[in-house]
């Protein structure tokens, strides 16, 4: 049993938001949470999608074959199974409770298909950041099976599962010193609650998967996005619930660059954008 860090002032919520149902790839049906208009706050985090269905047809066509150029990407695969084969000649099968990591880098060409025909399909993908000396290194994967994902329990029952970063002592199953990435998936049982120590220059959200979960204090429901606020003497995050919850903990150290984004590829200039549809249109991106 972890005994939690104590929090002595947690981290208030800014404001909430609500994701924009829209769709991706050949037509996967999913909800935009972060967008390019919260980038700049939520630095270094530029995308969050969150999709979940048990209808094949949300989610049966998958994501062919696209481009992507100067960020990483997470999918973090709650229920369901889906194939990753990339242009840097990477393949791995992602299910229930896995993750794939994703450095495209310098350009990678990749699909994400999904290798069921019925059942629930559900999880989350996250865009982050590569600061401006890395967009150019080589693509890298990584897929990790739930049970190579670290977590800890606390008293009461609140499970914490670490993605990336660390939590309360348990490093998690990426990191990143750039960046700084947290990502925790935290399931709290009716009456549960749970804290971490946070840096309060790391910008941070919590997206509530499933039930109602109390963000130091204020009420936060399903499919809510909370952007917790910046204080400068804010030194974690404090969570609690009434009934069986779940909700995904997200933070990291801003990069402070110019992000400029067209479609798949994120540089910091225009120039750098041409480049890469260039080299896509080419075929020299990967």
């Amino acid at each position: 049993m972890i005994v939690p860090v104590e929090v002595h002032r947690a981290r208030a919520v800014e404001r909430l938001v609500e994701g924009i149902a829209t769709s991706d790839g050949a037509g996967v049906k999913l909800t935009r949470v972060l967008s390019g208009a919260l980038q700049r706050r939520l630095d270094p985090f530029l995308m969050l999608d969150v999709f979940g269905s048990d209808d094949p047809q949300d989610y049966l066509a998958g994501f062919p074959d696209h481009p992507h150029r100067g960020f990483e990407t997470v999918t973090y695969l709650l229920t369901g199974r889906m194939r990753h084969r990339d242009s840097a000649g990477h393949e791995g099968l992602i299910e229930n409770g896995g993750v794939q990591w994703m450095t495209a880098g310098r350009g990678v060409i990749h699909s994400e298909l999904p290798e069921q025909e019925h059942g629930v399909m559900e999880g989350f993908q996250l865009w982050l950041n590569l600061p401006a000396r890395n967009k150019m290194t080589a693509p890298w994967y990584r897929d990790f099976g739930s049970a190579e994902i670290p977590e800890y329990v606390l008293d009461g029952g609140t499970r914490a599962r670490v993605i990336a970063g660390t939590s309360n002592g348990v490093a998690g199953a990426v990191t990143r010193s750039i960046t700084e990435p947290l990502f925790l998936d935290v399931l709290l049982p009716a009456g549960g609650s749970f804290s971490s120590d946070l840096p309060a220059a790391h910008n941070a959200f919590v997206y509530v998967v499933r039930g109602t979960v109390s963000v130091a204090g204020m009420t936060v429901p399903a499919r809510r996005m909370a952007i917790l606020e910046n204080a400068p003497d804010a030194d974690g995050v404090a969570l609690a619930a009434a009934e069986d919850s779940r909700a995904i903990l997200v933070a990291g150290r801003p990069l402070a660059e110019p992000i400029v984004q067209h479609g798949p590829f994120v540089m910091n200039t225009q120039e750098e954008i041409r480049q890469a549809l260039e080299d896509y249109r080419d075929g020299r991106l990967a």
